[in-house]
C-alpha cells in the first residue's frame, strides 16, 4: 500500500474569474436641484411658459426691438379705433394711439413693479420668518403676531388706501411699495413653518456642537435648506403683483396717465368695447398671459422640486 499523497491540481492565477457582488452606484450627480431640472426639461408648459417670460422680459428691457413707433407721441384722433394698417398690426386706441406699441411698452411698468415687490417681500418676510421659525420663544411670538397683523390685513385694500393718500406721488416705487409692504406676510408664514422643520435636523445639531454661533449656523445651514418653498412663493407673487398694479390703474389710483400701464389701457379701452373691441382685447391677453406663465412656472417648479410630487406622476 503507497503512502504518497494525492496531487492536486492549481490552477494558474490568469485563469481563475471570480465574481463578486457589488453595488452599482449611479454614475451621474444628484440632488435636489438637478433633479427638479431633469422633472423640468421633460415638461413642454415648462418651455411655453418660459418663452413667455423670456419674450416679456425683452419687451421690458428692450422695447425698440420689437416696434419703433412711440406710444404715445403720434397719437391721431383721425385714427381712432382704427383698424389694423402696415406697420400697426394691433389698430389703434380711441385716442389715435398704436395698441401694438403700448402693449410693449406697457410690459416694462408691469414687470418693473412685479420685480420691486418680490423684492420688497423678500427683504422683509425672509428675516422675519427666518428669525422667528429658529429662535423661537418670545422672539417668535412677537414676531408673528406682527406678521399676523399684516396677514389680516387685505394687501390689495390696503394698497388702495395708501395710494389714495398718495394721490400727489404716484409713481412705479410707490405703487410698489403699498402692495410689497402688505404681502410679505404670508411669505414670513410659510418660511417660518419650513424652518420649524429644518431646524431638528442632524447637520443643524452638528454645526451647533462644533461651536458655531447660531446666527451662523442659521445664515450657512438652515435658511439656505429652507428656501424652496420661498422661491417657488415668489415667482408666483411675482404675478399677482403684476395684477394688483393692473387693477389698481385700472380703478385710476394706480399709476399716472403718462406711464404705460395694461391695467390703464384696459379702463381707458372699455368706454369703446362695443364699437371697437380689440383695443381692450390686446392689453388684457398680453396681462393674462404673462400673469399666467409666472404663476404656471411657479407651480411647476414646486412640483420639480417635490419629491413625492415627482413619483405620483
Amino acid at each position: 500500500m503507497s503512502n504518497r499523497e494525492p496531487e492536486h491540481y492549481v490552477a494558474p492565477v490568469e485563469d481563475v474569474t471570480v465574481d463578486v457582488d457589488a453595488v452599482k452606484l449611479k454614475e451621474r450627480k444628484s440632488n435636489l436641484w438637478l433633479d427638479a431640472w431633469r422633472d423640468l426639461r421633460r415638461r413642454p408648459l415648462f418651455y411655453a411658459a418660459v418663452i413667455v417670460v423670456l419674450i416679456v422680459t425683452l419687451m421690458a428691457l428692450f422695447p425698440n426691438l420689437f416696434t419703433s413707433v412711440p406710444p404715445d407721441k403720434e397719437c391721431l384722433l383721425a385714427n381712432s379705433d382704427g383698424s389694423p394698417t402696415a406697420g400697426h398690426p394691433l389698430g389703434f386706441t380711441r385716442q389715435g394711439c398704436d395698441i401694438y406699441s403700448r402693449v410693449v411698452w406697457g410690459a416694462r411698468t408691469s414687470l418693473s413693479v412685479g420685480i420691486l415687490v418680490v423684492l420688497i417681500t423678500a427683504v422683509i418676510g425672509i428675516p422675519m420668518g427666518a428669525i422667528a421659525g429658529f429662535f423661537g420663544g418670545k422672539l417668535d411670538s412677537f414676531l408673528s403676531r406682527v406678521g399676523d397683523i399684516f396677514f389680516s390685513i387685505p394687501y390689495f385694500l390696503a394698497a388702495i388706501v395708501v395710494m389714495s393718500v398718495l394721490s400727489a406721488h404716484r409713481n412705479v416705487l410707490t405703487i410698489s411699495l403699498a402692495i410689497g409692504g402688505f404681502a410679505w406676510a404670508s411669505l414670513s408664514r410659510i418660511l417660518r413653518a419650513e424652518i420649524l422643520q429644518v431646524k431638528n435636523s442632524d447637520y443643524v445639531m452638528a454645526s451647533e456642537s462644533i461651536g458655531r454661533g447660531r446666527m451662523q449656523t442659521l445664515l450657512n445651514h438652515v435658511l439656505p435648506n429652507s428656501l424652496t418653498p420661498v422661491i417657488v412663493s415668489l415667482t408666483i407673487a411675482l404675478g399677482a403683483a403684476m395684477v394688483a398694479e393692473a387693477s389698481l390703474s385700472f380703478l385710476g389710483i394706480g399709476l399716472p396717465a403718462d406711464v404705460m400701464s395694461w391695467g390703464r389701457d384696459i379702463s381707458e379701452a372699455g368706454v369703446s368695447i362695443r364699437t371697437a373691441p380689440m383695443s381692450l382685447v390686446w392689453p388684457s391677453l398680453a396681462l393674462t398671459l404673462t400673469v399666467l406663465a409666472f404663476i404656471v412656472l411657479g407651480e411647476l417648479i414646486r412640483d420639480a422640486l417635490d419629491p413625492k410630487a415627482r413619483a405620483r406622476r
